[in-house]
């Protein structure tokens, strides 16, 4: 008995069980993905036009990335407590909407409806937060599989929701606001106190290569699954039953991790004797040893990397080992003999914990936020507005394109973290040069949508979803080899603000004028015609000025997909700049883990 109650509490304090709960969270919470399939029945119950859809849009990712709250609570109260904040703020904000929407609740003014919108997806952070720490905690030296696979369940729950919305069937698409505001905030209210460090460097093992092996394995599974799923049910009339299992099996899919902690847990294995290597312990110093000496050394081991040359990074590991040795050796005989004055560092070093204030200086810093600006917030641009894409191109199932771009989304994430994993690990090059590919992936993508071809909006989606996925596993991650984890909620929350930033600009004012634009062109043409052919004409051409103005054709689209493509080959430059920069910095991070 007492035997089989260690090894529940080992299983209880596993670090893959952290991580298999944080992706069970994450799979519900990205909302803001479904956005383009909520807002039609928003524009067509509220009786808005595309600019003001646009600004509820902008304020969804406001929402989504404005997270400085989310990262000062989650310093301040335990995860779990986070979390709850989280639930409490998309069930009350998405909750209200849907209030509205249905006619239960008196509508508000457009400014009430923002602040609604973004409430409830400001959740998001509380939940994006939460898991990326602990999980980036537990496993410091996977920081890029698991940043890539926790920003890829977050951006399949769009599809993820859209299932099970088709299979429960709701009488009305206002039902899927209700289900937005109360199926995430019952998901992580149920998982809240799982989510938490619990010592993960402790607990690496032989087989952990082989369970991420399975991880990925399940999610490309889950996603050529979901996209089969989709593509039938819009090809073809399926009935509720068959519609119902195919939900259950998609729960199987997310829930089957589950089996690694329970395997770990309750199966005697070597621990691999690496893990006391991993992270570095201030107790292990030895006795003798004062913090003064401490920070002595520290300093030194600064000089040294101002004062060896270059080409000392690009030496083999061995070598490269030596000559560091010796450099020091010199530097630490000089200043006891006080030959050498010692430089005292005025701030950290890239690759060295920096808080906030102190990354903000930093053109690296600045090269990051500006290229995710420009590439995720072209991307969002085509999120927030693929539903009026799709209508304006003659499909009338919108639902499928959010479906289908949400799971691009999740490969690119996965395939991001996993790809820009091999070029650090395998390369030592720098991690930024993945999102520069990503970039001009994406720049190809918003030329399809502009010219409008046959199949344009499902080769389209594909290359977005995969280039803006890959975005938010490959930044992350390179944030926290750049500027430390120390602080990396607060880092990670800033550069999000790249996000609605690019989004208010993109999408608040040069889509939605443009779509706008067009749109009125068209009505005017559409109203010369019932003017001159007759009165009845008229009066029904008099009544119709009140309905929202919809738009046709690729023009509708064609200047603002294009002005997004030349900003996504602007992005990809700042990124090769990054690289260009940080090239000494990766060597020396990574250079060791090559023979």
């Amino acid at each position: 008995m007492g035997r089989l109650k260690e090894r529940f509490q080992g299983f209880v304090n596993n670090r893959w069980l952290v991580f298999v709960a944080a992706m069970w969270i994450q799979s519900c919470a990205g909302v803001g993905y479904i956005f383009g399939s909520i807002s039609p029945v928003i524009k067509s119950s509220l009786n808005y036009n595309q600019r003001q859809l646009s600004k509820l849009g902008v304020a969804k990712d406001l929402g989504d990335s404005v997270g400085f709250l989310a990262g000062s609570l989650s310093e301040i109260l335990p995860l779990w407590g986070a979390l709850l904040v989280g639930a409490l703020q998309n069930l009350v904000g998405y909750g209200w909407v849907w209030l509205i929407v249905t006619g239960r609740a008196p509508v508000l003014p457009l400014w009430a409806m923002c602040i609604l919108i973004f409430v409830g997806n400001n959740g998001e952070t509380y939940f994006n937060t939460a898991a990326l720490v602990s999980c980036v905690q537990n496993f410091p030296k996977s920081r890029g599989p698991v940043v890539g696979i926790l920003k890829g369940f977050a951006g399949l729950s769009g599809a993820i929701l859209t299932q099970i919305y088709t299979m429960i069937h709701f009488p009305d698409h206002a039902s899927l606001i209700f289900m937005v505001a109360v199926g995430p905030a019952m998901v992580v209210i149920a998982l809240m106190f799982i989510i938490r460090p619990v010592g993960g460097h402790k607990q690496v093992r032989p087989s952990d290569g082989l369970s991420f092996t399975f991880i990925y394995s399940v999610c490309l599974l889950l996603a050529a699954y979901l996209m089969g799923v989709l593509l039938l049910e819009d090809l073809v009339s399926v009935s509720h039953s068959l519609v119902t299992i195919f939900t259950v099996i998609l729960f199987f899919l997310i829930i089957v991790p589950i089996v690694i902690p329970v395997v770990l847990s309750f199966r005697d294995e070597p621990r691999d004797p690496a893990e006391e290597f991993l992270l570095p312990k201030p107790e292990q110093q030895e006795v003798g040893k004062t913090g003064q000496d401490a920070q002595e050394q520290e300093v030194i081991f600064s000089e040294v990397e101002d004062e060896k040359p270059k080409e000392v990074d690009l030496l083999p590991a061995s070598e490269r080992q030596k000559r560091i040795a010796q450099l020091q050796a010199k530097l630490c005989q000089a200043a006891a003999e006080g030959a050498v004055r010692v430089k005292r560092r005025r701030g950290p070093h890239r690759g060295e914990d920096f808080t906030l204030m102190q990354a903000l200086i930093k053109a690296d810093f600045w090269l990051i936020f500006f290229s995710l600006l420009l590439g995720s917030g072209s991307g969002l641009t085509v999120i927030d507005n693929l539903g009026q894409m799709s209508q304006s191109l003659g499909y009338d199932n919108t639902h499928i394109f959010v479906s289908m771009i949400s799971i691009w989304n999740f490969l690119g994430r996965v395939g991001g973290g996993y790809f820009s994993e091999i070029i650090v690990r395998d390369y030592a090059y720098p991690r930024p040069v993945a999102m520069a590919v990503a970039q001009l992936v994406m720049a190809v993508g918003h030329i399809f949508f502009a010219m409008g071809w046959p199949g344009a909006m499902y080769i389209g989606t594909l290359l977005i979803g995969l280039g803006y996925g890959s975005h938010w596993a490959i930044v992350p991650a390179a944030a926290s080899e750049l500027f430390g984890l120390k602080k990396f909620g607060a880092l990670y929350n800033f550069l999000t603000l790249a996000n609605p930033a690019g989004s208010l600009v993109f999408s608040g004012v040069i889509a939605c004028s443009i779509y706008d634009r067009e749109a009125e062109k068209q009505a005017h043409q559409h109203h010369i015609g019932p003017q001159i052919s007759g009165t009845s004409s008229i009066f029904s051409g008099m009544f119709s000025q009140d309905e929202p103005l919809k738009c046709e054709g690729s023009i509708c689209f064609f200047l603002t997909s294009m002005i997004m493509s030349g900003f996504c080959v602007v992005a990809a430059v700042l990124s090769l700049v990054l690289v260009y920069r940080t090239k000494i910095v990766y060597a020396h991070l990574y250079g060791k883990s090559r023979t």
